[in-house]
């Protein structure tokens, strides 16, 4: 190259990064329009993306994989607006060291959060790539059409994007204003083979559990039989001498076994439980938890109210009692961790939902510098919500202190996870709704007790071994979740055009038994209570359940679900047993309708499902075939709850310690064929399909049940054992003698 032309290309250089710069200085402008997604807490593009001096691109992520196929979606959204190949791009995700910090993975709100800042992030580097080449090239930016990781001049020239982000930084706030990609090959919509399903299906390392590094050593973590308990003082120094066992580690009640083998820290910890156990603090309420949570001091926290005028003297007025027990998780892989101390830090490979949070915790735990802990998540083996994947964590991090320099893998045994795990509340709805003479409600009223569905921990307190060592820390005092989100009322304020309506939470502090977030919080049990009762008023107005629903729904898009599952389903010609039920989850997110069919068989009360239609709306479908996994599985997992799980207590402790103890939905219950039907919307908001079936499926069974026995059955689980006893014959009073 001349000196004229190196002259000229540094000079283009200083242009760039001049031009960079003012980039960042206008997205900092006040004026701008706020930041979009999880851009508007970290808006660096370099926090989001990075492109390779090869041309591979890495996204960074804060939110993590479930098991809902988030990776194979960000990826897609990336790919789409880089203009590249999937191949392309690598992501990595929450990883407290390199990945943006976006709190929990929870509520549906991924693509909404991280996916919504990845396209808006991924569209300025592309801009400003493309800006870039027009320098390079001296053509204006709208003659440079960037496709295949490169920029293309009209007259052939090219360069790729690994070339040209040497000479821009992408150390520069995104502007919130910039155009998506418009033509070339499309991406997002497209259905692409999940990148996390190849380990799972073949035995690979695919989670947690099965990670193996080198010199790793085996841990137990020795409790009592559940939450509430612990263990009697055992013979330490007698398991401190088995074979393989390394320490036997004490840290007030904390108690932990480092062994060299597995197997043989799983023998230790048997021998130490055999000291028998003690309740700690008052014994449990009646075993009927729902009921005994009802009777308990509650705080009255108002959910909504919309006036009218009152319901009219000839209104025809019913009221209904709904209910659920308490909820495992049901990981099918106990939860796990692997730590490993050196240089007085930690690191930390976890499964927990919220990398950010826990890393917080675990500082004030260890009484480390926040830069000291980092926690890297790994996908585990099933789980959505809080389970022990933070509290293994923190397990783990305590016994890899004692034997520094080596990793340590920690995990629970099946009794424990079963024993330990925080549960989902059970809940009690009380409902009431009076029908004008039209057919059409005049009044509403929903009231809901319950506990608080979130004790994910932020502080040392929120950790089982936080009340454990000594001194111990204080636990955070549970708090109903704000509104419009919220927790136990999740899903409570109707999307139906209803006067004269009012809800309340009977917000219960005192926790019997440990409880947090289960999939959908509170809007299973809500959307099961309202759309029953829905039913319940149709059947009372003598008109079709699904027209009673449209009668009193305005939102179009929420009328379009309805009628298009109705419609697949062949509504208008169901014949007996058949249900029906829809939600907007959040009343801001996903929108979701279900109907099913079912037979029951009345000698022994198994229900069985030929055929579940649903319809999703979840804005603009980035992976199809990702939204109909989990509307799949969100209604699978939504049926099991409402046909077969139950936690079961005696006075002291949990007593379902196993899957007979408790029973999950197996694959001969499973229905006989799923259909989700997809409702795509182009270029409008993510809204996020993770949680959107659970009250709909819920409900509709509950519906169908009613339709096939002509009894409606308003309390969950709807067990063979429970259908039995409501076709049992109620025996005749006995006749009044004459007198």
């Amino acid at each position: 190259m001349s000196r004229l032309g190196r002259r000229a290309l540094l000079a283009n250089g200083a242009l760039v990064v001049a031009f960079a710069l003012s980039r960042g200085a206008l997205a900092q402008d006040t004026d701008q329009p706020e930041l979009p997604g999880g851009l508007a807490k970290s808006p660096l593009l370099d926090s989001w993306i990075s492109v390779g001096a090869d041309g591979q691109i890495t996204v960074f992520t804060g939110k993590v994989e479930l098991g809902q196929g988030l990776k194979t979606a960000l990826i897609q959204i990336a790919a789409h607006e880089l203009a590249v190949a999937p191949s392309e791009v690598d992501i990595v995700t929450a990883d407290t060291a390199r990945t943006p910090d976006e709190g929990v993975t929870a509520g549906s709100q991924s693509l909404q959060d991280s996916g919504t800042a990845i396209l808006n992030a991924a569209a300025n580097v592309r801009v400003l790539l493309a800006e870039t080449a027009a320098w390079r090239f001296a053509l204006a930016v709208d003659q440079i059409e960037m496709r295949d990781g490169a920029a293309y001049a009209p007259d052939g020239r090219t360069i790729g994007y690994g070339e040209l982000v040497s000479g821009a930084s992408l150390h520069v706030a995104a502007k919130p204003d910039v155009p998506r990609r418009e033509g070339g090959a499309r991406v997002i919509g497209e259905d692409l083979a999940r990148i996390d399903i190849p380990a799972k299906v073949s035995g690979g390392e695919a989670f947690l559990q099965d990670m193996r590094l080198p010199g790793m050593l085996h841990a137990r973590v020795v409790r009592g039989p559940s939450d509430g308990t612990r263990l009697k003082q055992a013979n330490i120094e007698a398991v401190a001498t088995m074979p393989g066992v390394l320490q036997v580690i004490r840290n007030g009640r904390f108690t932990a076994i480092v062994a060299d083998d597995e197997w043989r820290a799983v023998k230790a910890l048997y021998r130490l439980q055999a000291a028998g156990w003690e309740r700690i603090g008052e014994p449990l309420p009646a075993k009927r938890m729902r009921e005994a949570i009802r009777g308990l001091p509650a705080q009255p926290v108002p959910i909504f109210h919309y006036p009218g005028p009152p319901a009219p003297p000839e209104a025809h007025t019913l009221t209904a009692r709904y209910s659920r027990p308490c909820l495992m998780h049901g990981s099918i892989g106990p939860s796990c961790a692997v730590a490993l101390w050196e240089d007085d830090s930690v690191t930390v490979w976890t499964h927990s939902q919220g990398v950010h949070p826990l890393r917080t915790a675990l500082a004030e735990l260890l009484g480390l510098a926040l830069e000291r802990v980092r926690c890297v998540h790994v996908e585990g083996a099933g789980c959505y919500g809080h389970n022990g994947a933070d509290d293994v964590a923190a397990d783990a991090a305590l016994a890899a202190r004692a034997v520094p320099g080596q990793p340590v893998r920690l995990q629970w045994m099946r009794e424990q996870e079963h024993g330990w795990e925080p549960l989902g509340s059970t809940m009690t709805v009380e409902m009431s709704g009076s029908l004008g003479l039209d057919g059409r409600i005049v009044a509403w009223q929903h009231e809901v007790w319950s506990n608080t569905h979130s004790t994910r921990p932020t502080t040392a307190g929120g950790l089982l071994a936080g009340a454990e060592v000594e001194p111990p820390f204080v636990p955070p005092r549970p708090l109903p979740i704000r509104l419009p989100e919220g927790g136990a009322a999740r899903n409570s304020t109707p999307i139906y055009d209803l006067p004269n309506a009012r809800g309340t939470l009977h917000f219960v502090e005192e926790m019997p038994v440990r409880v947090s977030a289960l999939r959908s919080l509170g809007a299973q049990m809500n959307v099961f209570a309202i759309e029953s009762f829905m039913d319940e008023l149709a059947q009372a107005a003598a008109i079709d359940p699904v027209a009673f629903r449209l009668a009193h729904l305005r939102d179009e898009r929420a009328r379009e679900v309805v009628q298009i599952a109705a419609e697949r389903f062949g509504w208008s010609a169901r014949g007996r047993g058949t249900g029906f039920a829809f939600a907007r989850y959040k009343n801001l997110a996903s929108y979701c309708a279900v109907a099913m069919d079912v037979r029951i068989d009345r000698e022994t009360g198994e229900i069985h499902m030929p055929r579940v239609v649903a319809a999703v709306d979840c804005g603009e479908a980035v992976s199809p075939d990702g939204i109909r996994n989990q509307i799949e599985g969100g209604i699978v997992q939504s049926l099991s709850w409402t046909m077969r799980e139950s936690v079961t207590f005696d006075t002291t402790h949990r007593t379902s310690f196993d899957w007979s103890a408790y029973p999950i939905l197996r694959f001969p219950a499973m229905p006989g064929r799923v259909e989700v039907h997809v409702i795509d919307r182009p270029k409008q908001p993510f809204l996020g399909p993770g949680e959107a079936a659970q009250g709909p499926a819920a409900a509709a069974l509950a519906n169908a049940v009613a339709h096939a026995l002509g009894i409606r059955l308003r309390d969950m689980p709807l067990s063979p054992e429970r259908i039995r006893a409501a076709l049992r014959p109620t025996p005749a009073a006995p006749r009044q003698a004459a007198g």
